[in-house]
């Protein structure tokens, strides 16, 4: 099996890896290795085509492998280039690289809004991750913005075109898991747009995680749209028997409310197992559940800051209280 190194950290993978996927495991081999991943908008596991779209995940390949050590000249889509034994690759160790990275991120960000204050998708949003650690303070584009009014394309998906960054993971998730393919791309160039064909409307049986798989805030909840911030519920695991999917989920709380169900996802921002608009949409009631405990969130998202796990939460409970006239006299004593 051929052998590569990202950032000094070798790993031995199998045949027709992509360098993307060989950073993803030695992140998943050790947590403290994790910053050799590059980052992704367009790639998704479980959507075949996906990849090469967003070039927000290209890497400089500093020697191709041990038969060809040649650098390649060019930084290259590490999710749609695949390993080769030798290879060594560099993600982060690069200045000329990031700096390739960032003027891509002004790109993505060129027509983008700042309307992160109003976005449902603000807090689990991965263009916020990306711009925050590739992004320019301010924007060197003179021209005027494109524009979209929003529109809905169904019952229950909101489209917001104005912050689409044309990934194609929704189109790929029509394309892959549903019947009736009814929205795309239209046009070309700088134009093009996702759209539905003369009015028709997306009420497939999976069409619902298209919210799922877009990265940022172009497609939200309709049934949860200003319903609560994300950082402000409270995401538990549950699943129920269902015929049409998994069941398998995350039922976002307030109190002993369900304000929305999505599916799970893994630590690289990708749902686990996709599941049925039945379940996403019309489940709403907790009693159509059984609740499994607390989902582990990512200690770096900010829906991670107040949740605790059932032995931390029950000991914060147990607790008692502080002796508050014991604390301000204290604090009298370290100001004297």
């Amino acid at each position: 099996m051929p052998k590569v190194t990202i950032d000094g950290v070798m790993i031995e993978v199998p045949e027709g890896t992509t360098i993307l996927q060989a950073a993803r495991m030695i992140g998943e081999r050790n947590k403290a290795d994790r910053h050799v991943v590059p980052p992704a908008m367009c790639y998704y596991t479980k959507l075949k085509t996906s990849g090469g779209y967003c070039r927000t995940c290209i890497v400089k390949v500093s020697k191709g492998s041990d038969k060809d050590p040649r650098p390649m000249p060019k930084p290259v889509a590490s999710c749609r280039t695949n390993v080769m034994d030798g290879m060594e690759v560099q993600n982060t160790t690069d200045p000329a690289l990031i700096d390739a990275r960032n003027g891509v991120v002004e790109f993505l960000l060129i027509n983008h809004p700042l309307d992160c204050p109003i976005c449902d998708q603000a807090g689990e949003c991965h263009l916020q991750d990306l711009s925050y650690e590739n992004g320019k303070e301010a924007s060197r584009y003179e021209f005027e913005r494109r524009t979209f009014d929003p529109i809905d394309i169904g019952e229950t998906i909101k489209l917001h075109m104005t912050r689409c960054i044309l990934c194609y993971r929704c189109v790929k998730v029509a394309d892959q898991l549903t019947d009736g393919r009814s929205h795309g791309v239209i046009n070309r160039g700088d134009v093009s747009e996702i759209s539905t064909y003369i009015s028709n409307v997306i009420e497939n049986d999976f069409s619902g995680n298209m919210i799922d798989v877009c990265p940022v805030g172009a497609l939200t909840d309709r049934t949860f749209r200003f319903a609560s911030r994300v950082w402000f519920t409270n995401p538990q695991d549950a699943h129920r028997n269902c015929d049409k999917c998994c069941g398998k989920v995350v039922l976002w709380m307030k109190g002993a409310e369900v304000l929305r169900v999505t599916g799970r996802k893994d630590q690289w921002g990708e749902v686990e197992e996709f599941i049925c608009n039945t379940c996403r949409f019309e489940k709403k009631d907790l009693a159509d559940w059984k609740v499994e405990g607390p989902r582990q969130i990512d200690r770096h998202s900010v829906i991670s800051q107040g949740h605790y796990n059932l032995e931390r939460k029950q000991a914060l409970l147990t607790t008692p209280a502080p002796n508050v006239p014991e604390l301000a006299r204290n604090k009298e004593l370290k100001e004297r």
